[in-house]
């Protein structure tokens, strides 16, 4: 036996995130009642976008459900949560003295929701007072804060398809530069996710496809990194499969709760591997930049995949020929396979089409440079000449 490990070896660790439960095929009313009454919780605070603010819809349902247990309701979060709704929403909440938030929503919502429980444990009331907490993504989300047990933590009841609610972070946009920073804590991730596919009736099915290509750009930028353990790996083959299968059909006459439910389980599945530690890369990097211009969430990985994994084939041809096989198609046609896809699916493929403008690249490309992602990139990118190549490749 050799007397010290193989230099062949890849150390990794498996990081378990502060989520205990994910329940999955039941409705959402019935779940919340029972984790709010798991948990011993007595003032129930729901957060939700306008969109989901009338009497009928789902938020006001699970708040009937909860009886004198519903403390109030939220429904003011905007696409790209800025921070002025975030600080609104835990005003809000403060006054109702939650003792749990419930996010009912897209990635907004959860993002938001994530933020304002950053307000409440702070007594943070104005947006300036939000900077000391913003930047990278330190610490380690699988380990408990020593007095977790006193702070106000959020349940998720995910109506799209963007996986926010399986992740510590958030992205909050300051409108004032354009831009959208990352928040971060271990107690972020909400403690309970509900996966009722009932729950993504109400979206328009537009916005199902454009969060799903989101969950696509979560699979395929890790299946395309250099390395991945077998865990993240598996899991990420197994999302693009069901992704790949199951959201052309939405809308459509084949479309039910168990389709439906099958997109849960690949935008679930795609944001697995960040658990072990397989990175995304310039995709991510340069959507989260564009959404600070206005560019919804779901349409950036149509126009920045096809194009960064044409500017990395280069270094990562094996593991681009790796997730082409999961959807049938050669390593050297993946980026054109990604590209059709989100074509298929009706979702803004080119910068010009999103509203970007060529004299904002030049910004767009130093502040997608210091962007996080855009570091564990595999084809490194130190330089903002390299950000404007993949930039004008999309343009």
């Amino acid at each position: 036996m050799p007397d010290k490990p193989s230099e062949s070896l890849t150390p990794g660790i498996q990081r378990n995130f502060l989520q205990e439960r994910v329940v999955h095929g039941r409705p959402v009313a019935d779940v919340i009642v029972e984790e709010a009454q798991k948990l011993g919780k007595s003032r129930v605070f729901i957060t939700t976008s306008g969109s989901l603010s009338g009497d009928n819809a789902l938020p006001h349902e699970i708040g009937r459900a909860l009886g004198d247990k519903f403390a109030g309701l939220y429904s003011g979060v905007t696409a790209h949560t800025p921070r002025s709704c975030v600080i609104e929403g835990a005003v809000a909440a403060r006054a109702a003295n939650a003792d749990l938030l419930v996010a009912v929503g897209g990635g907004s919502v959860v993002d938001a929701t994530k933020a304002m429980l950053l307000c409440l444990w702070h007594g943070l009331k104005d947006q300036k007072e939000m900077d000391a907490y913003r930047g990278g993504r330190q610490g380690d989300p699988s380990h408990w804060p020593a007095d977790a047990a006193s702070r106000i933590r959020m349940l998720a009841v995910p109506t799209m398809f963007s996986a926010a609610e399986f992740t510590w972070y958030a992205g909050v946009t300051d409108p004032a530069r354009l831009v959208k920073e990352s928040f971060a804590n271990p107690l972020f991730v909400p403690q309970v996710v509900v996966l009722d596919p009932a729950a993504t009736l109400a979206s328009p099915i537009p916005n199902l496809f454009a969060t799903g290509m989101k969950a696509v750009d979560h699979a395929v930028e890790r299946l395309c990194a250099l390395e991945a353990p077998p865990l993240a790996d598996a899991a990420s083959v197994s999302a693009l499969k069901l992704l790949h299968t199951s959201l052309p059909q939405l809308g459509g006459a084949g479309d039910n709760l168990k389709l439906r439910m099958d997109c849960q389980f690949g935008m679930w599945l795609s944001i697995f591997g960040g658990t072990s530690g397989v990175p995304v890369g310039a995709s991510h990097a340069i959507g989260h930049v564009i959404g600070g211009y206005g560019v919804p969430h779901g349409h950036t990985t149509g126009v920045c995949l096809p194009s960064v994994l044409r500017w990395n084939y280069d270094v990562n041809a094996a593991r681009q020929a790796h997730a082409g096989a999961v959807i049938g198609v050669a390593g050297d046609k993946l980026a054109d396979a990604i590209l059709a896809f989100a074509t298929k699916l009706g979702v803004p493929t080119r910068l010009r089409d999103v509203g970007i403008k060529r004299d904002q690249l030049d910004d767009i490309a130093a502040k997608s440079l210091r962007d996080p992602p855009m570091k564990t990139n595999p084809k490194p990118v130190t330089t903002t000449g390299q950000v404007m190549e993949i930039l004008e490749l999309a343009w």
